[in-house]
């Protein structure tokens, strides 16, 4: 048996305990105290390391426990951030429902030629105005108008006629023109 074997089964029979001990302070969770046992000596005996003296094959697992410990927290911390956007919402009622027609909206806008989606969305998802939207993408009020209009016409052939789409693009319409028709 090779020399760096020998001393890593020597540190488990006689300092397991104090390893589990140092685990323990350090995570405050006597099963991951476990996982951080194995993980910091997978850690540092994964490379044979020749001439290792038992003193300091504990040193390198204590301190390769801190790390993972640190590593594992950190990893925790960035999925947290995220977690939410892998998560489905809730939906009450008919639970089907609104997936159906979510799927059938997503569907019907990714028809849609690019420009003409994105004021689409930034109209209706985002709730800008026509001068908002046109500052946004780069193009005049009038292109914006155009693109809505031509997107909505789109969409109810998709999606078959909306009951309030005449009522919300003559609303539009007339509201960013300051009123006039």
């Amino acid at each position: 048996m090779s020399d760096w074997r020998a001393t890593m089964e020597q540190l488990v029979r006689t300092r397991e305990r104090a390893l589990l001990g140092y685990a323990y302070l350090v995570c405050g969770d006597p099963v991951q105290a476990q996982d951080l046992v194995q993980d910091a000596l997978v850690k540092t005996f994964a490379k044979p390391r020749a001439g290792l003296e038992i003193d300091k094959a504990e040193a390198y697992v204590r301190r390769a426990i801190t790390t993972v410990f640190i590593d594992q927290y950190r990893r925790g911390q960035r999925w947290q951030k995220v977690r939410h956007l892998f998560q489905p919402e809730e939906v009450g009622g008919d639970e089907f429902a609104p997936i159906d027609a979510g799927a059938e909206v997503a569907d019907a806008l990714r028809t849609l030629p690019p420009r003409v989606r994105a004021c689409v969305v930034l109209r209706y998802f985002d709730d800008l105005t026509v001068p908002s939207i046109a500052k946004e993408l780069g193009i005049a009020d009038g292109t914006v108008k155009r693109y809505l209009s031509d997107g909505i016409a789109h969409l109810e052939q998709a999606l078959g006629a909306l009951d309030d789409a005449d009522r919300q693009v003559e609303t539009t319409l007339v509201s960013d023109r300051g009123g006039r028709s």
